[in-house]
């Protein structure tokens, strides 16, 4: 970020404008001088106006999960379309995240793979 390569400045805008959720790379982004050519450069792409909007399968306490995680159910759920009722207390292993919403991940319950709402789970700890 303190190059004097104008290119060098402007990737480094970018990559801390990503990362701008985190204190550190606030800071830096803030203490960071680019001339009004070189920051239309930067903002070129329009990339960054939605990089701030990075979201996270998170289970019922807030923690964030993560493909391969073992959650524990917090509620009894009625599985639609099939017999199948996951009680109370039931374990599953090895998520998947369902990419296109933050509020579902995929697990196996009783050997069938189901969608689950990521407000019915607590994340396990190993």
């Amino acid at each position: 970020m303190w190059s004097e390569v104008p290119g060098v400045k402007v990737m480094a805008w970018r990559m801390l404008n990503r990362l701008k959720q985190s204190s550190w790379a606030a800071e830096n982004l803030d203490m960071m001088y680019l001339d009004d050519d070189t920051l239309a450069w930067a903002k070129a792409t329009g990339d960054h106006d939605n990089d701030s909007k990075v979201e996270l399968h998170k289970d019922a306490d807030g923690h964030v999960l993560q493909s391969g995680d073992t959650v524990v159910l917090t509620k009894a759920l009625d599985v639609k379309g099939s017999s199948i009722s996951a009680k109370l207390g039931t374990v599953v292993k090895n998520i998947r995240l369902v990419l296109d919403n933050t509020e579902q991940i995929e697990g196996r319950i009783e050997g069938q793979i189901i969608v689950i709402l990521t407000k019915y789970l607590r994340k396990q700890n190993n």
